[in-house]
């Protein structure tokens, strides 16, 4: 009997197959369709008991260590169903898609971030969590653009950084005498917590907290289309449930989510691409769930408050913020614009696209009745709980500035702010109008009855959103915001501008590397090579007849001396001499690269002579 299968890797084998299905664009919609739906039925199959509901499966004993990769508890069901159900959405939206790397980029995206969310040791998570951040790579890459191309380099190379940290941290934590199992880390002051601290950065790079998170907004917006909507669930999201399995209660993420919730608002204040304005609000709606996991305190009702609402908002933001992106999409492939300023004045050729991206934009903006009303209001009020004025306003204000931005500017400039449309556009396919209906409802749903997403958090919710006071609130504080904008509206077109990020310190060295890379050090690198080459010729010319070749030497040197004196005989002596040996030496052939078979046979043996010398030295005797 089959005792469980992992739902990750129902995508990542499943991409295998897309390749084969070329041609068959029916048949090969109808299975990248057919993928989420087999983890969704896997999932509830757990959840009902007949596959492995709760504890450790698929231990692997790897170096003496175990290596879980299905470890299986509320928290990680939780991620896995919203991961699940967000790509069917995603894969509804984008199956026009005729790339079939597009779709195969796309689930092992999926499939990797799946396997982060059931690694129940470090280096099984290390090994998703690369596989997830080169998937990725390749979802940017497909924007097919310059910019695109550049923004794609600077991620995975701010990508590969956390990497190192991640696979550093995991080393020393394990000789500081850590255990490999991925539970909670113990948070102190001191060197021998270097490797923890090494992993929460890795952690913290990926949640995007600043001034490490300039990489979400470079390169978001440069995918495809149907790209961007990918990339906004998966990455940060699991990095929040890392954070959630292995750093709770840790006092500084608390701030540091506050700071994004505002930071995040502020930027996007000053952007004029469609796509950029929501990614950094992307970050903003982040750091409430970072705010929450560092007020997660275990054993605490605050505490316990906090991880739900993180937990909550996590699922809820994949949900709307997929809805926003399609929307924002949308717009992007029947005009071909991307700018504020060059869009508005569309409604008429849209509305069916503008009021599915308004529930998006409800939902995160905290609207009673929407899904973000009854998550981000748990963070927010665990907040109060704990007595945290400071960050109870912080979130606050984000909130407002959320609505601000994504419910009324962006929607206002690109739909409306002109009297004449810009240019003619229509509705997009139907496909994509579907995922955008489907996900909308589950915003909805969600928000009208949060019970079903309560029923599935790591703690019992003792929290009732619905409140009379709470509601009154929000709706004053919305229309307040209504209020104002309308009547500012004028003053808040979009403006042509280029934001500068953090990502500023590492864009400007990382062009005078380039050139150095590309200058001198290839100068360099050629010298070497052509004088190595030309060394190993010369050996290889010897080797044919070590006798001849020495006496040839040896004339030369006569020669040279020979010739420093005017009209010597002997030189003209030696000249002769040196052509006669010169017709029984063969002729030096220039050295050609080796090929790859052997190369590789080199580098063995010179590996083998090196655990020879240790051997006789007694290295690697114990």
């Amino acid at each position: 009997m089959i005792e469980w299968i992992h739902p990750g890797f129902i995508y990542i084998f499943g991409a295998f197959l897309v390749p084969f299905l070329k041609g068959r664009e029916r048949l090969k919609q109808v299975y990248v369709l057919l993928l989420p739906i087999l983890a969704f039925v896997t999932l509830i199959l757990m959840s009902k008991g007949v596959l492995l509901a709760e504890g450790k499966t698929w231990i692997v004993t790897f170096m003496g260590y175990e290596l879980i990769l299905g470890r299986i508890d509320l928290l990680s069901m939780v991620f896995a169903y919203v991961f699940v159900i967000a790509s069917f959405c995603m894969f509804l939206y984008s199956i026009h898609i005729k790339e079939d790397w597009q779709h195969i980029a796309a689930l092992v995206y999926i499939g990797s971030t799946l396997g982060v969310v059931f690694a129940g040791d470090l280096l099984t998570l290390f090994f998703f969590w690369e596989m997830m951040a080169c998937a990725s790579l390749f979802i940017v890459w497909y924007g097919k653009t310059k910019s695109a191309s550049s923004a794609g380099f600077r991620y995975i190379m701010v990508h590969s950084f956390g990497g190192v940290c991640l696979l550093a941290g995991v080393l020393i934590h394990l000789q500081n005498g850590g255990s490999l199992a991925f539970d909670s880390f113990t948070w102190g002051i001191g060197s021998e917590y270097l490797g923890i601290y090494l992993i929460l950065l890795a952690f913290l790079i990926n949640v995007a907290v600043p001034p490490l998170g300039a990489w979400l907004a470079d390169a978001y917006p440069e995918a495809s289309v149907t790209g961007a909507v990918f990339l906004t669930a998966f990455t940060t999201k699991s990095a929040i449930y890392v954070l959630i399995r292995g750093f709770p209660g840790v006092d500084m993420l608390i701030w540091l989510g506050a700071i994004m919730a505002l930071y995040g608002v502020v930027f996007a204040v000053l952007e004029n691409d469609i796509r950029r304005l929501l990614a950094y609000h992307i970050i903003s709606q982040v750091g409430y769930m970072v705010c929450g996991v560092g007020m997660g305190v275990f054993g605490t009702a605050a505490g316990e408050m906090a991880i739900n609402g993180s937990t909550a908002h996590a699922f809820c933001h994949i949900l709307y913020k997929a809805v926003l992106f399609m929307g924002m999409g949308a717009v992007i492939e029947v005009t071909g614009r991307r700018k504020l300023t060059e869009l508005g004045g569309i409604y008429k050729y849209m509305p069916i696209t503008f009021w599915l991206y308004m529930i998006g934009a409800f939902s995160i903006s905290g609207f009673p009745l929407f899904n973000g009303f009854i998550s981000k209001t748990m963070v927010v009020y665990a907040s109060g709980m704990w007595g945290y004025s400071a960050i109870w306003l912080m979130l606050e204000l984000a909130s407002v500035g959320t609505f601000l931005h994504t419910g009324l500017k962006l929607p206002w400039g690109v739909w409306f702010a002109r009297d004449t449309p810009v240019c003619e556009a229509r509705e997009p396919p139907k496909n994509m109008l579907a995922a955008m209906g489907l996900t909308a409802f589950l915003c909805v749903l969600l928000g009208v009855y949060p019970k079903i997403l309560y029923n599935i958090l790591p703690y019992p919710v003792h929290y009732e959103p619905y409140g009379a006071g709470h509601v009154i609130a929000m709706c004053q504080l919305l229309v307040f915001t209504f209020v104002a904008f309308w009547m500012l509206r004028d003053k808040l077109h979009g403006t042509p501008t280029i934001t500068l990020d953090t990502d500023w310190f590492y864009r400007l060295p990382g062009k005078w590397v380039i050139r150095f890379c590309n200058g001198p050090l290839m100068a360099f690198a050629s010298f070497m090579d052509r004088n190595v080459m030309k060394m190993a010729g010369f050996f290889v010319w010897i080797s044919k007849n070590p006798a001849a070749a020495l006496r040839i030497k040896g004339e030369e040197a006569k020669l040279k001396m020979e010739k420093t004196i005017p009209s010597s005989e002997r030189a003209v002596k030696h000249e002769r001499d040196l052509e006669e040996i010169r017709k029984r030496q063969p002729e030096r052939e220039p050295m050609v690269r080796l090929n790859i078979g052997t190369a590789m046979l080199l580098v063995l043996l010179l590996i083998a002579v090196y655990l020879i010398a240790m051997l006789i030295h007694g290295w690697l005797i114990a």
